[in-house]
């Protein structure tokens, strides 16, 4: 087929079709790429970090293991899953003795990942680690 024998209209109505399902693909996800990420959550005895990367009163999100690790007291250790229980967004945030969710203001409180703030109305599931060696590891079940 020659370029000539295009119709136009078509050509256009195609390309608009094929410009417009890439776009409604791409804006599916609420609040950025940390949102319905492919990443599966971190299988048992997989290793997360530094247990002194997370200070005391505060925490870390290990965002690619979709798991949040906190330090209410020093010494003390908990870990929850980084996945807000209102949507399903990513947590990308701990200060002032909460993890916070970036979609709808969420906040859940460091010690027991109960929710301090809504929308969530559950808290943030639990997760067991060992911190051994200076190092945080999820437990085995």
């Amino acid at each position: 087929m020659r370029n000539d024998d295009v119709d136009p209209v078509l050509a256009r109505r195609t390309a608009l079709a094929v410009f417009g399902a890439g776009l409604v693909a791409g804006c599916s996800t609420y609040g950025g790429s940390t949102n319905g990420t492919s990443a599966a959550p971190a299988a048992a005895g997989t290793e997360l970090g530094a247990a002194a990367d997370v200070p005391v009163g505060g925490g870390k999100v290990f965002a690619d293991r979709k798991v949040v690790v906190t330090q209410p007291a020093a010494g003390t250790f908990a870990a929850f899953s980084a996945i807000c229980t209102h949507q399903g967004c990513t947590v990308d945030a701990v200060a002032d003795g909460t993890v916070h969710c970036p979609c709808h203001g969420s906040r859940f409180r460091i010690a027991d990942g109960s929710v301090a703030t809504g929308p969530a109305a559950e808290p943030l599931e639990k997760k067991a680690i060992t911190v051994a060696g200076g190092r945080i590891t999820l437990a085995q079940a």
